[in-house]
């Protein structure tokens, strides 16, 4: 239970700083010139989601810092990849 709090948190702390990062890219990023036509979007894939990519990405690191174990890494990615 203690191992699944500590996962938790990380995430939470993850998030967080993704967060606040996010809105400090933002608030330095100039407005495009007059007359600048936007990026056109994307096609959606039928993939993983952007945010089924960073929580690999963010249970990954935790593995790496010892948080949880590969077994525990391996359920949780089985468990994100469906």
């Amino acid at each position: 239970m203690l191992r699944a709090a500590a996962v938790g948190g990380g995430a939470y702390v993850m998030g967080k700083r993704h967060a606040e990062q996010s809105m400090e890219d933002r608030a330095t990023q100039e407005a495009p010139p007059a007359g600048a036509m936007p990026p056109a979007a994307a096609p959606e894939s039928k993939g993983l989601s952007a945010q089924d990519m960073e929580r690999l990405q963010q249970l990954a690191k935790l593995n790496q810092e010892g948080v949880i174990t590969d077994q525990e890494l391996a359920e949780q990615k089985a468990r994100i990849l469906g």
